[in-house]
């Protein structure tokens, strides 16, 4: 199964984060962590641990561009990996948990004033259609991570797609690397 979103937006920062977003805001609160959480996750190794603990995965290094967003259930309908797509990154080793049903890409912006009012707000916004989110049973997940660009209307969009693997528990790997930049830039075709 495939959830495809049009038109996503990094909201001019290059970094966009997947996650449970309420069990980032359990993470918060069980680590007494403040509201900014973007100067916290830069300037202490509580973001390096929120990705140790699958809370969120991040993706550094995103250009200003519309972005086509696709969540595949399995790497069989994976649309990067069809004929006529150009795929650039294919990158392994993600580990996501999922606490409430619900996976979302958001951007790091959400992180800078990150209270139950914004959170609330955000998925808010977040049930109006077109919006990078999913429902998902609850539980571990290994994702791999895809950026290319897909053939859409006679012309190629700038594409993130995420392949999700439910997994028993999460098993122990290489650490991930969190800036590894995933540029893709508007004239990748």
């Amino acid at each position: 199964m495939r959830y495809e979103f049009n038109e996503v937006l990094n909201d001019q920062i290059d970094y966009f984060l997947l996650g449970d977003i309420q069990l980032l805001a359990r993470f918060k609160e069980e680590n007494g962590l403040p509201d900014d959480l973007a100067y916290e996750f830069t300037h202490t190794d509580s973001g390096d641990r929120a990705v140790l603990e699958g809370v969120v995965l991040p993706l550094a290094g995103i250009e200003n561009l519309p972005y086509t967003v696709i969540f595949s259930l399995d790497e069989v309908s994976a649309a990067l990996l069809q004929p006529g797509s150009q795929l650039k990154y294919r990158r392994e080793g993600y580990w996501l948990r999922v606490e409430n049903r619900a996976v979302m890409l958001f951007t790091w912006r959400v992180l800078q004033h990150f209270t139950n009012k914004t959170m609330g707000d955000l998925l808010a916004r977040y049930q109006m259609r077109n919006r990078p989110i999913i429902e998902l049973e609850n539980g571990w997940y290994q994702v791999e991570v895809l950026a290319g660009a897909v053939l859409r209307d006679g012309l190629y969009e700038p594409t993130f797609e995420f392949i999700f693997e439910s997994a028993a528990r999460r098993i122990d790997r290489a650490p991930v690397d969190t800036a590894y930049a995933f540029t893709l830039r508007a004239d990748i075709a």
